[in-house]
């Protein structure tokens, strides 16, 4: 089981077998869910619209009741919610575990959007070999650290106003066309570089992921994913110039989740990476 922030549609995830939490968000005080009541279009033109919107938890309700549901027919259940760093409801997952007799193993594994997804997929493969909740939730967790994402992002508006850039610099930014290349690895969304156009931005995150893959990965295998908050065409485009860059990766595509989105904002790109998993 996890959260829309995988990027797992609801229509993916009944293809797979699990189950996908969607996210609630609230837009000008009414409430929404992921890819339930909310599409990724609808959000867009809500957010271009500068409407106010706000990210949510699931509601503790909701999340017991998948569980119930799920233990009503299964064992044990793998919960792998968003990054513990991102949002409190990874936490929230972990308390309500507890009132579940240790049939319920939360997975805080520092993943979002298309890394949170291959982590999924990794407990998948580790189910049909037979591991148990205990023995797939020791495993990601420690494999936790091991993927890097980066980002860059086509306007300053969305972190001016979550407070992640102060007004001025992010006016500056905007009239020297400055591109700054955010990174996730470990907890949090931190600042990697600065650029100037997007050009220059999709080469330093493209340098960035060969270092990581030459060094930080030295010798291991990894998943190299892409994700975007841009249109299509220029997804694609994106896509081509990756694998281009990195021949012989199968690079996997999504559109960022919207609790990620909120924040940086259209237009924004990002390549990422998992190692695969180490298991007997």
């Amino acid at each position: 089981m996890t959260d829309s922030n995988s990027g797992i549609t609801q229509k993916e995830a009944r293809e797979l077998g699990i189950r996908v939490v969607p996210m609630p968000f609230y837009i000008d005080g009414q409430l929404f869910y992921e890819d339930i009541t909310l599409t990724q279009k609808e959000f867009y033109e809500k957010l271009s619209g500068d409407a106010d919107i706000s990210t949510s938890q699931p509601s503790p309700a909701d999340v017991m009741e998948i569980w119930e549901e799920l233990l009503d027919e299964y064992d044990e259940v793998v919960h792998i919610p968003m990054s513990s760093g991102l949002s409190t409801s990874c936490e929230t997952a972990m308390m309500l575990a507890r009132d579940f007799d240790g049939k319920v193993f939360v997975v805080n594994n520092q993943r979002i959007s298309v890394t949170q997804r291959q982590a999924v997929l990794d407990a998948l493969e580790l189910a049909a070999a037979g591991k148990s909740g205990q023995e797939i939730h020791d495993i990601l967790m420690r494999e936790k650290m091991e993927s890097s994402i980066y980002i860059t992002v086509d306007t300053l508006k969305y972190l001016k106003k979550g407070g992640r850039v102060t007004p001025a610099a992010a006016a500056l930014g905007t009239v020297l066309n400055l591109k700054p290349v955010l990174t996730i690895q470990g907890e949090k969304l931190d600042a990697f570089a600065k650029v100037r156009g997007l050009k220059s931005a999709k080469k330093v995150m493209k340098e960035a992921m060969e270092k990581d893959i030459r060094e930080r990965f030295r010798g291991k295998r990894v998943h190299l994913e892409a994700a975007h908050t841009c249109t299509e065409e220029e997804a694609e485009e994106w896509k081509r110039e990756l694998e281009e860059y990195f021949p012989g990766y199968d690079i996997h595509m999504d559109a960022l989740s919207l609790s990620v989105a909120c924040h940086i904002g259209p237009g924004a790109m990002a390549v990422a990476c998992s190692r695969y998993i180490e298991y007997e």
